[in-house]
């Protein structure tokens, strides 16, 4: 008897859902992907308990009858794909026609369908058609997922707590609908509207919603192409960032994925303006022709192979920096990261407090007539702001108003239930559940808590503070640029170390030993950026450990390196010897930064002297510049400013530290409670 067996198609199904179907998530993606397909404009996506006990997916697209309801469950049945040409030309999310196949296998599936004149309803349990009875339904489809796993023991185990699995969902939901701005896409979790996209086709809103006013107002629109490849999307300004990679999106023809290499040349792109360690938020969608894409590389489709990559990265460096050569602006100070130290209540807390304590509302309006208008509570409950940590007293104009369960009614107004809704972008209505949404958003510094002290009550409130909309022009700031540095005016030095200047948006901070070496670096640089190939013989050369793979890529790199002025030869068995090193090498460590070009090119066979020469230049700089802990006379503090505008790049060190930070004078009102 044979020992090889052809498998039956329910156990195909299954082995093909360990790849399909690890997570909810992978389900929530492919059934958005279908509805994408099906020309979807909107699209609704229910999850409970993270995915785990039921999904429901649900769009307005073209439909099915039937036939194709039924055959959609078979494996390898798609509507995408006829000939083999057509798999090199793929402008589909989907195309492999294994999805539903491996979703049925592993759960209990209702498929509910209309194409507008035939509507049909399946039931599939763990691979199984169960029941099939046709109707009228809405025009779209519906597909309901439950009992995922329940059957696959040894899957289910490895399943994560309900809001962790939800994290992941809401992460492909945001993507996606970052990838297909024009659709409308909302996100319920467990009956709670968590995540609404108007479907306004602008990507802006929805990293609005998805990260808050800052960092929305601080996106700034790239588009630009060449003869492959067109970018369309977002880069937020580097004053914003993170500390992993997580915030960079990237989608290829609407397709989101992950490329390592994209990523890296954003970061490169970065590099001049973000220190080491930290990440930029980006949208970017690249468009190009489908026969250079090949999407066939793995069944969940997150990986691609791209031709003229190389290419596409350069262009990836490019649209950043062009971005910010004409829309770069300083670092604002955010009073979320301001340390604020404890002090004492002043006599006005202490008061208020006290009021508080004996319910005794009419002598507070009678008493302390020195104290302002302003500064009269509309109630004696004292109310603390906790922001990261930090405490300190509301106040009392303020709209949220912390009532005691048994404490007496005051002649307040109560406040607007609209006061509490998440702002709206452009003034635009987003949706209801977006307001639902806002508690489950990241951190973005616009959230703040608000409880009322635990030593007067139990009760507790906790809610986005209200901020006032965005306008178009908050979106939309004037450049900088270098005539920014036009208007500050040196009002002094703060410890020896920071040049305090007046600028028309309010105060403005200088690093004075950042400033100096951005100006040092780009006149050094320009000195090494053209070298003139000019040599110097060395008395004793320099010898230098090579491995096999760089004595087998010795031609290689001397070609690269030949403009440089930069020459290696065979020196015994594992060593290579220069004989002679460039002018512009003089104040460099030479077998350091040899043996550093080697190592490059045996991990990626590319030599590049210009990379290292960059940080060589940054160390030098870094050297030559004024220190901390020096007190300047107010010429030096002005020169510094003088050579700070004379920068390409004015507001970035070159290892990607902020020069220059400002306070803004709304931000000191606001601090202040000046309105």
């Amino acid at each position: 008897m044979a020992k090889i067996q052809v498998l039956d198609e329910h156990l195909a199904n299954m082995i093909a859902a360990g790849e399909v179907v690890e997570r909810p998530a992978n389900i929530v993606k492919e059934c958005m992907e279908n509805s994408l397909d099906a020309g979807a404009r909107t699209i609704s996506v229910e999850v409970f308990e993270g995915g785990i006990t039921r999904i429901v997916v649900e769009d307005d697209g073209e439909g099915m009858d039937p036939e194709d309801a039924r055959l959609a469950f078979c494996r390898h049945a798609t509507s995408k794909l006829r000939t083999e040409d057509d798999l090199f030309n793929i402008g589909t999310m989907g195309f492999r026609g294994e999805a539903l196949a491996s979703i049925a296998s592993v759960a209990e599936v209702v498929l509910q369908t209309d194409d507008g004149t035939t509507g049909t309803r399946l039931r599939y349990s763990y691979g199984n058609l169960v029941d099939q009875e046709e109707g009228r339904f809405p025009k779209g489809t519906r597909i309901e997922i439950s009992g995922l796993f329940v059957r696959t023991p040894a899957r289910f185990k490895y399943l994560r707590r309900p809001a962790y699995e939800f994290s992941i969902i809401s992460d492909i939901v945001n993507k996606i609908a970052l990838s297909h701005p024009d659709v409308r896409i909302a996100l319920s979790h467990d009956g709670r509207p968590v995540f609404n996209a108007a479907g306004s086709g602008s990507r802006q809103e929805i990293l609005y919603q998805m990260y808050g006013r800052d960092v929305a107002a601080s996106a700034v629109a790239v588009d630009e192409a060449d003869e492959d490849f067109h970018i369309t999307g977002y880069v937020v300004q580097p004053k914003i960032s993170r500390a992993s990679r997580h915030y960079m999106f990237m989608s290829v023809n609407g397709r989101i994925i992950r490329s390592r290499q994209m990523q890296d040349a954003l970061i490169d792109a970065y590099a001049d303006y973000m220190p080491p360690g930290r990440y930029p938020i980006a949208i970017l969608d690249v468009e190009v022709d489908t026969q250079l894409v090949d999407v066939n590389v793995h069944p969940n489709k997150w990986e691609v192979r791209i031709s003229k990559q190389p290419e596409l990265m350069e262009l990836i460096r490019e649209t950043v920096r062009k971005a910010f050569d004409m829309q770069l602006r300083t670092v604002e100070i955010s009073t979320n990261t301001i340390e604020i130290p404890e002090k004492k209540p002043n006599r006005f807390e202490e008061q208020t407090r006290r009021m508080a304590e004996n319910g005794d509302f009419r002598s507070y309006e009678q008493s302390d007539e020195s104290c302002s208008s302003d500064n009269r509570a509309a109630s004696g409950q004292t109310v603390e702001i906790h922001r990261r940590g930090q405490s300190f007293p509301l106040h009392p104009d303020q709209e949220q108003i912390a009532q005691k369960p048994d404490m007496p009614q005051t002649n307040s107004p109560e406040p607007k239930p609209e006061a509490h809704r998440q702002p709206q972008l452009f003034d635009r209505n987003l949706h209801a559940p977006m307001a639902a949404a806002s508690q489950d958003l990241p951190d973005t510094g616009d959230r703040t808590d608000l409880r009322v002290s635990e030593s007067q009550t139990s009760v507790s409130i906790d809610y986005p503070v209200p901020v006032q909309p965005v306008s178009r022009e908050e979106f939309h700031p004037q450049a900088q640029g270098k005539a920014f540095f036009e208007h500050l005016r040196v009002i002094g030095q703060l410890r020896d170390s920071y040049i305090l200047c007046e600028g028309p948006e309010g105060l403005v901070v200088i690093d004075q030993h950042a400033a100096q070496e951005r100006y040092h670096y780009e006149q050094l640089r320009e000195r090494l950026r053209h070298p003139d190939g000019q040599t110097q013989p060395l008395m004793v050369p320099v010898l230098l450990k090579a491995g096999d793979r760089v004595l087998a890529g010795l031609e290689d790199i001397n070609r690269q390196l030949a403009s440089h002025g930069l020459c290696f030869e065979a020196f015994g068995q594992n060593q290579v010897i220069v004989r002679e090193l460039p002018l512009w090498m003089n104040d460099v460590d030479a077998p350091g930064f040899l043996q550093d070009l080697l190592d490059q090119f045996a991990a990626s066979e590319i030599a590049d002297p210009a990379a290292l020469r960059k940080h060589i230049t940054a160390t030098m700089a870094c050297h030559s510049s004024i220190r901390f802990n020096r007190g300047l006379t107010m010429e030096e503090m002005n020169q510094v400013i003088r050579d700070l505008q004379a920068c390409s790049q004015p507001y970035h060190c070159p290892h990607g530290r902020p020069t220059v930070i400002t306070l803004s004078d709304t931000r000191l009102r606001r601090e202040f409670e000046r309105g």
